[in-house]
């Protein structure tokens, strides 16, 4: 066969759109990070991904699970990560250091789950933990907030032992710590064996507050808004497929965590259920309700926090998909 001019000049062509497809479907990746295995952030993403959602909106999603919400945030700082599940309050603080991002979208208005656990065969209680260790995730995580708070209302201190989310459980069960903040659905199933006793459930006594959300670096947003809208979207579809079908979402639940389907169906109802669906951010009552979060968190001791007005974007608001 000769090759022709006309054979050449189709070749590069064929070779030049190829080649601005896959730099397109490479620019169209959105690296999520999430601040542990086993909580309701990993599952929703986890769905999106199932049911495709994130193809539908003509993008690719990596997910990337880490140790607790201070490394998934420094992640993001360090441009590891794009979009993030987090503690809001870690956005306040990030802005006085000099990481600029944003809340995009509530995602959670309590810490649903959320409990501080104890051996059962143990008889401490809430004040008995004064000059005892407890196990958190990591310094400047949700659960280290939560610890901070109990030390500031019930007027006790305590040596707040950072483990890693993978590691809360089983240094409790080991005895290497007298207590540990755990979240669901861990705490739901250590506490279903008899294996762990609840001592304080916060999603009871913290009043509701902003606690977490979806947040991004404003560099992100200015350069790609169309990919986090398109996240946003994903990532809330697939919030109302779990609250649309609760079989599906209790048999996933179970898959990713190995856990028993009742254990699973607590997750469900306690957790995925009383999440924010929408995710807007421009409610008459979201400053105030954001303000409160940072008000916990300084009253817990943390420093440099910003007004509420600082962190709150109100560019965004999820396109819901029906189910």
């Amino acid at each position: 066969m000769k090759i022709t001019r006309c054979h050449i000049l189709a070749t590069i062509t064929a070779v030049t759109v190829l080649g601005a497809s896959a730099m397109a479907q490479a620019a169209d990746t959105v690296r999520i990070g999430l601040p542990t295995k086993t909580y309701w952030p990993t599952t929703i993403a986890e769905t999106a991904v199932r049911q495709k959602l994130f193809e539908k909106e003509g993008i690719a999603a990596e997910l990337t699970i880490y140790r607790g919400g201070a490394e998934t945030f420094e992640a993001m700082a360090a441009g590891a990560a794009d979009v993030i599940l987090d503690a809001t309050s870690l956005v306040s603080a990030g802005r006085k250091k000099g990481v600029n991002s944003k809340v995009l979208a509530n995602a959670a208005m309590g810490y649903y789950g959320w409990q501080l656990m104890t051996l059962s065969k143990s008889t401490l209680g809430v004040k008995d933990l004064n000059g005892k260790k407890v196990a958190i995730t990591s310094a400047g995580s949700g659960s280290d907030l939560l610890a901070l708070w109990t030390q500031q209302d019930k007027k006790i201190e305590f040596t707040r032992v950072p483990v890693g989310g993978g590691g809360l459980v089983p240094n409790l069960l080991a005895g290497n710590v007298d207590a540990a903040v755990v979240y669901s659905p861990l705490s739901f199933q250590i506490s279903k064996s008899g294996e762990a006793r609840t001592i304080l459930d916060f999603s009871k006594e913290v009043p509701p507050n902003l606690a977490a959300g979806w947040i991004a670096l404003d560099k992100y947003v200015q350069d790609k808004p169309h990919l986090v809208q398109k996240t946003l979207n994903a990532l809330y579809g697939a919030l109302m497929f779990m609250r649309a079908n609760k079989d599906a979402s209790v048999k996933l639940i179970t898959e990713l965590y190995e856990i028993p389907a009742e254990i699973a169906a607590l997750e469900y109802e306690n957790t995925i259920m009383k999440l924010e669906t929408d995710g807007a951010m421009d409610g008459p009552k979201i400053p105030e309700q954001l303000q409160l979060a940072l008000d916990m968190a300084k009253a817990g001791g943390m420093k440099d926090l910003g007004p509420a007005s600082e962190i709150i974007s109100t560019q965004f608001k999820p396109v819901l998909t029906k189910f």
